[in-house]
């Protein structure tokens, strides 16, 4: 299907009305009717959004878990608002050029982006032509999945106690594999290091299914990726998990524990997905995306659905998922700063 720009066709100016003497009473009375129509008119607008199609970015390539939570909510929007919700790919520098486009979009509810943990981080590792809080509006969240450590079957380990005590008599022997450098996977490899005190070599790759691969094949030994594209390669055997990155138990994995209960403690790595809009989203069109989105993750189907992979819904507020925004740009702004990590 071929995509098409569409331009916003210039308006010219009507003629000038012919110049009258300037009135007090006159203008007094034309302001008030203006601000009249104004303040009548904004019920109508709310009530009639969405009028035409919705185009959702999902700054990332298709196939990751940004691509299946953002296509999961995108249907469910499509039903919910009777307008179709057109997914648009624009990957690029960790998801900053799919980003961009938006915080240079207009704020009238049709162009909308989903985030996930790599809009937190971006912040640290690249320049952004962008402010990653003022240029951009919360709508809400969608839900979180923790990444899942996993190990060749291979290698001599079977918990993460175990791992960390064969890191450190092998400094350095070990290989790391990531999706890419400043991917989500290589600052929770970087975070699971600094906290175990252990000392691997890091082995970027162009995505996180060929680092996978790599795992899998015994070229590298060891990675940290989303549960979301893992669970299959566990399920089947091909990687063995050590640990999940949430603070407790996964629903989908319940006999792995934790990273953090099962040797690291305070360890944790957890994705998120959201969706937020350009700066200028009126509320009432916020407040109308976030009751759509809430409801949606309130039913059966859509948690049965994240529950499938790896995810929980988590609705909130968009204040809520705002404050959530702030905090996880520090916390791994801090971590990006400090391992001296810098986006390619």
């Amino acid at each position: 299907m071929m995509r098409t720009r569409t331009g916003r066709s210039a308006v010219a100016p009507s003629p000038l009305p012919e110049a009258r003497a300037w009135c007090p009473a006159r203008s007094a009375l034309t302001v008030a009717m203006a601000a009249a129509a104004m303040v009548s008119g904004l019920p109508a607008i709310a009530s009639e959004y969405p009028v035409k199609s919705i185009r959702l970015i999902i700054p990332f390539a298709p196939g990751g878990s940004n691509d299946i939570v953002g296509r999961m909510m995108g249907m469910q929007l499509q039903e919910r608002l009777g307008q179709a919700v057109v997914i648009d790919n624009r990957g690029g520098a960790g998801g900053v050029v799919g980003t961009e486009i938006v915080a240079r979009a207009s704020g009238d509810g049709y162009t909308l982006l989903v985030v996930s943990v790599a809009f937190a981080f971006n912040t640290a590792l690249y320049k952004l032509s962008y402010d990653p809080i003022k240029a951009f509006t919360p709508v809400g969240a969608i839900g979180s999945g923790p990444n899942v450590l996993v190990v060749n079957p291979q290698l001599p380990v079977n918990s993460v106690k175990e791992l960390i005590a064969y890191a450190r008599a092998n400094p350095g022997k070990l290989n790391l594999a990531s999706a890419g450098v400043g991917s989500f996977q290589h600052l929770s490899g970087e975070l699971f290091q600094r906290m175990a005190k252990v000392q691997m070599t890091h082995v970027p790759f162009k995505g996180g299914g060929p680092a996978m691969t790599d795992v899998i094949a015994g070229q590298s030994q060891v990675t940290i990726g989303s549960l979301i594209q893992m669970q299959g390669h566990i399920r089947s055997g091909r990687l063995k998990p050590l640990g999940v990155g949430s603070l407790k138990r996964n629903p989908t994995l319940p006999d792995v524990p934790s990273i953090n209960e099962a040797g690291l403690p305070g360890y944790e790595a957890t994705n998120w997905w959201g969706i937020v809009g350009p700066a200028g989203l009126t509320p009432a069109i916020v407040n109308r995306l976030n009751r759509e989105m809430n409801e949606s993750l309130n039913s059966a189907d859509i948690q049965k659905r994240l529950a499938g992979e790896g995810a929980v819904p988590t609705p909130m507020t968009p204040a809520a998922f705002g404050k959530q925004i702030v905090a996880e740009i520090a916390r791994w702004g801090q971590l990006v700063r400090e391992a001296g990590i810098k986006g390619e």
